[in-house]
């Protein structure tokens, strides 16, 4: 059983379509101990980073989000998914993220290029990650964002793209997963990816 984060912030319909698709259980929830229980969680999120934080720290999914980390469950961020990860975002200044991995989101550069950045772009593998199993480089995956992840630890950032700056797109440490793009909306090799995770959850 994967869980997918019920806290009102997005794309939380079209992940849960594609996990039934390629034949895995899953549920929607925001309960503690559903989610505890689970084999996999899945953290998606569209919107501003301050306002995904406060529900999920007024709701308690914080400290669930972290328990889920310590205790070595598989944990995918998806889109602002990513992002909550990390501890801060140039998006809400003086809120702080989960924590949960060390960086901070920036702003895109503003270099003639349209912001919000929305469409298909090419993946590079600096480090590749076990999501990316079957994937070739240079896969093209779409992308819906204004702010882009700068981590502390370059070795853990397992995909990057190019948009004005280089965009740190996927990463991975220990049993923590994210991707920056929607791999939910990115055709046969995004579902090859979620495949990927779900074959990590079932080890």
């Amino acid at each position: 059983m994967i869980a997918i984060i019920d806290y009102d912030a997005g794309n939380i319909k079209s992940v849960e379509k594609a996990i039934k698709f390629i034949g895995e259980e899953v549920v929607l929830t925001s309960d503690r101990d559903t989610i505890l229980n689970s084999d996999g969680v899945i953290l998606p999120g569209v919107g501003a980073f301050g306002e995904a934080m406060q529900r999920l720290d007024n709701s308690g999914l914080s400290d669930v989000l972290r328990e889920v980390a310590s205790r070595q469950i598989p944990l995918l961020g998806i889109c602002l998914g990513q992002q909550l990860l990390f501890d801060s975002s140039e998006e809400s200044p003086g809120v702080k993220g989960l924590g949960i991995l060390k960086g901070n989101i920036k702003r895109l550069p503003d270099k003639g290029l349209k912001i919000p950045h929305i469409g298909w772009n090419d993946l590079k593998f600096p480090n590749k990650g076990r999501l990316f199993k079957n994937v070739p480089e240079g896969t093209y995956v779409y992308f819906v964002h204004s702010y882009y992840l700068d981590a502390d630890d370059k070795s853990i950032v397992t995909a990057t793209t190019e948009y004005g700056t280089t965009v740190e797109a996927s990463v991975e440490c220990g049993n923590v997963f994210a991707t920056q793009f929607h791999p939910e909306k990115s055709s046969d090799m995004g579902l090859m990816m979620l495949r990927n995770f779900v074959d990590i959850v079932k080890g």
